[in-house]
This record gives structure tokens, C-alpha cells and sequence, in this order.
């Protein structure tokens, strides 16, 4: 098993969106069993997929250890792809973390998952506190989105630094350019900056996820922010594999 976690220490750079298509493309491209993990207390990725899942506020109770995770997973409208929902009970979630005194309480919940699932997704809150040290802890692939532009290249950069210089083996990084618009001058400049990084360009049709409750290659499959998908699954799938 292997865990990716989409991460951003801000919100609004398409994180949930990444993390729904990439764990549809694991499930559908790869044919891996897949689990999209949704920890961010906003619940868009559960929304997203499985719209008729009701929060029970248990959420917060799998870190805990009170409930098996296996108790509130779900399946999805894609096939081998399941979800374990967020819920508002994942509201504060370092404090959380800063109670239980367990460092590495995520990662244990994930080698458990492991026994059933071949990748596990999971869709972080942003931020840079305790939660994300057990996210950094847990991951074997850190996906960061990162704003097309050099200023948010520079904060990718400077993150990337900081995961580095922590001292200890961390997980291995990649940076991901999305919603990127090429009509903009900005988008552009950072693109050249970084030519290597994979950049999903902006969709109309990803905005439909939440009204067609559906990764976007199940109904947009020519749309290029579907094949920039599949082709970043692939890179990711190499990095695991190396």
C-alpha cells in the first residue's frame, strides 16, 4: 500500500479536485484498490462522491480510535474506489492531535487501511500544524498543488525546504502547477520557470464535479485537465514505484 497526500498549507488551489481525479485515476486507470481518505473538515471530496453519505460526526472518532474506520467507509460511483467521509467533527484537528500525544497515529491507521487498499488518497486540510506533521509522517508521496505563478513557486520552494530540512526521512515531493490559465502572463512565466512540474490547466467542466457528484473523467473524458490527470497518475505511479 502506498499513501498520497494532497497537501497545501492554503486553501484555494484546488487540492479537493486534485485529490478526487487522482484517486479515480488510481482506481480506474491503475485498477488499484483505492481509498480517498477526506480529512479536511469541509467534507468536499465526500460531497463529491458520495452526496447521500450522512455525517454522523465520527469522523474525528477513527483518530481517536473509538470507531474502526471500516465502520463509516463507503463506496463510490466508481468502481474499486471507496471513500471514508469527512464529517464537522474534523474541526480542530491539531488540538485533536495535541491530546491524543500519538505522533504517528495517522500513519498506524494507514498501515491498517493498507490490508484492504493498494493506494490510499488522502485529501488534507490545509495548514502547517500537527496534523500536517502526521500527514508528512504517514505519506510515502507528498502532492503539493502550487499556485501557477513564481510567487507560488517560490512558497512550493520554500515548503519543499522546509520537509527537507526537518532532520529526518521524509516523504517523497511532488509539485503540481493546477487551475493553470496560459492566457495569463503570470501562468506562463512560471511554466518556464518550471518546465519539468506537471500543470493541469483550468477546466470549466471541473466545476461540475460537485453538480455531477463524479471525478471529471467519468463525464468530461476529452476535456486536456483529464489527460493532464492521467498523465500525472502516471508520474505518480513511477515515483512509488522508484
Amino acid at each position: 500500500m502506498a499513501l498520497i497526500a494532497i497537501f497545501s498549507p492554503k486553501g484555494g488551489v484546488g487540492k479537493t479536485t486534485l485529490a478526487v481525479n487522482l484517486a479515480a485515476a488510481s482506481a480506474t486507470r491503475s485498477a488499484r484498490r483505492t481509498l480517498l481518505w477526506d480529512l479536511d473538515a469541509q467534507g468536499a471530496a465526500s460531497f463529491v462522491l458520495a452526496p447521500d453519505a450522512h455525517a454522523r460526526d465520527e469522523a474525528r472518532a477513527v483518530l481517536a480510535r473509538d470507531v474502526p474506520p471500516e465502520r463509516l467507509i463507503v463506496p463510490t460511483g466508481v468502481e474499486r474506489l471507496d471513500l471514508l467521509p469527512a464529517d464537522a467533527s474534523l474541526r480542530g484537528l491539531d488540538l485533536l492531535f495535541a491530546d491524543l500525544d500519538a505522533k504517528k497515529r495517522l500513519r498506524r491507521i494507514g498501515e491498517a487501511l493498507g490490508r484492504r487498499y493498494d493506494r490510499v488518497v488522502v485529501d488534507c486540510p490545509p495548514g502547517l500544524g500537527l496534523t500536517a506533521e502526521q500527514v508528512i509522517r504517514a505519506a510515502d508521496l507528498l502532492v503539493l498543488p502550487t499556485p501557477p505563478s513564481l510567487l507560488g513557486l517560490r512558497m512550493a520552494d520554500e515548503l519543499a525546504a522546509h520537509l527537507r530540512d526537518r532532520g529526518k526521512a521524509g516523504p517523497a515531493i511532488l509539485r503540481v502547477f493546477n487551475m493553470v490559465d496560459r492566457r495569463r502572463a503570470s501562468h506562463r512565466d512560471a511554466l518556464l520557470a518550471a518546465p519539468d512540474q506537471p500543470a493541469i490547466p483550468m477546466a470549466s467542466a471541473a466545476e461540475r464535479m460537485a453538480e455531477a457528484h463524479a471525478p471529471l473523467a467519468a463525464y468530461s473524458p476529452r476535456s486536456p485537465a483529464t489527460a493532464a490527470i492521467a498523465d500525472l497518475w502516471v508520474r505518480v505511479e513511477r515515483l512509488l514505484a522508484s
